[in-house]
């Protein structure tokens, strides 16, 4: 479409409805304005394209089943009111062009040379890995130009990355595929990015979240066919708010905390001669309790017990939430935090303990949320540093957003709801 006839589009009836489900009614006409002035700046960039297309995929919230996808468990995830939004157009080249308005990025990529750099960091190694991704999927790519912006908070637990990934993900499977990639198709794709060109032993949580929207449960015990069950709930409807609050960014290097959580579960898994938690039981553990700490030590048996009681957290909550239990629901919540702090252990870094802003943002919030009898509250994401979630009363989300950010900074706690929508091509999905 023309930029003219997509401004247009953007008034229609059906813009508008597509724009409520995605960030609620309030969030309407922010949107439209933020949609025709990244159309604008496109135009402005790229004056030669036509045929523009937008595209959006949101960040994600974990709501339980922490640090559980890499060992083939089971979470509780959904996409969020915050996106990664972009326009797009084909160039009929073998070059990609993508400009970042958030972050001040402005970078070509020749689709002949995707090998990564030596550091294998930064956007330009994560977009690289995304194409070879689809090529060793057996699917297509071509050249295109982006115009991007995101209000997805950066390195704070809600998938800023996997967002961007999904979003391109979108970008060439509509303009190369068709349309017959799928979310799982996409996930893999992204995963393969973060394994292969960063390093980062990710599983396919984050990508899955975004690339499926709403509130989905995920079995990952077959990787390569996750079971996805959507669930319809809406807490807007039991009177609660989904609050994050980012305590700030730590300032150690966090990579080897996050590789040692995966890599530990699988060194409990690999006593038996297997190679993930899943793969294993609960009892044959505990059976052999003595054997595994001096094979695997005591921290790794401690990630592996969490790691078994999260998967049933996460079947009690789905269940709950089905059943219409809410406090039952809540109450898991609170189960899923105290074991990712007692026994996961992934509230702080042991590097660097002193620089503890989860746990004392979870010890506010818990005084807080005793006081008033009400809620829940948890870590929320990869841990050891960023971001902890509750789950709060309408009546109290003000007074605890005030409360949150005497201590962790003003502008730290985002309400949030969950939108129906993952990575989509907006103009495919006006009128549905």
């Amino acid at each position: 479409m023309k930029i003219t006839d997509t401004v247009k589009l953007l008034k229609s009836e059906d813009s508008r409805k597509l724009m409520a489900a995605l960030y609620g009614e309030e969030g309407i006409e922010t949107n439209t304005k933020r949609y025709e002035d990244l159309l604008l700046s496109f135009e402005k960039k790229f004056p030669k394209d036509e045929d523009m297309l937008l595209f959006t995929a949101p960040g994600r919230t974990e709501i339980s089943g922490n640090h559980t996808d890499h060992n083939h468990g089971k979470v509780l995830a959904g996409s969020i009111n915050l996106d990664c939004v972009g326009v797009a157009a084909k160039n009929n080249t073998r070059t990609v062009h993508i400009i970042s308005e958030t972050y001040d990025q402005n970078f070509t990529i020749d689709l002949d040379d995707l090998r990564p750099s030596e550091k294998k960091a930064g956007t330009i190694d994560l977009t690289k890995g995304l194409f070879k991704g689809f090529l060793e999927a057996g699917h297509e790519i071509g050249g295109f130009d982006a115009y991007i912006t995101t209000n997805v908070i950066s390195a704070a637990g809600v998938s800023s990355s996997a967002s961007y990934e999904m979003l391109l993900c979108s970008m060439v499977d509509t303009f190369f595929n068709q349309g017959r990639l799928n979310a799982v198709d996409y996930a893999h794709i992204g995963k393969y990015s973060e394994n292969v060109y960063w390093g980062k032993s990710s599983g396919l949580l984050d990508q899955m979240a975004c690339a499926v929207g709403g509130l989905i449960t995920i079995d990952f015990k077959d990787p390569t066919a996750p079971v996805v069950e959507k669930i319809e709930f809406d807490f807007a409807s039991r009177n609660h708010s989904l609050i994050i609050v980012n305590t700030g960014k730590g300032h150690a290097d966090l990579s080897e905390d996050y590789s040692h959580v995966p890599s530990e579960m699988k060194k409990v898994a690999e006593f038996f001669g297997k190679e993930v938690c899943a793969e294993i039981t609960e009892k044959d553990l505990i059976e052999n309790l003595n054997e595994v700490r001096e094979f695997a030590g005591d921290r790794s048996v401690l990630r592996a017990l969490h790691f078994f009681e999260e998967n049933k957290r996460v079947d009690a909550e789905v269940a709950a939430l089905k059943e219409g239990r809410f406090e039952d629901f809540l109450s898991n919540i609170t189960s899923s935090g105290n074991s990712s702090w007692k026994w996961l252990q992934n509230c702080f870094t042991n590097t660097s303990y002193q620089e503890q802003g989860i746990t004392i943002a979870l010890a506010l919030t818990e005084l807080f949320l005793a006081e008033k009898k009400a809620g829940a509250c948890r870590i929320h994401g990869g841990g050891f540093a960023g971001v902890i979630m509750t789950m709060i009363p309408n009546e109290l989300a003000t007074e605890y957003i005030t409360y949150i950010e005497k201590a962790m900074g003003e502008g730290n706690a985002y309400r949030m709801s969950i939108r129906p929508h993952g990575a989509i091509c907006f103009q495919d999905m006006i009128g549905q």
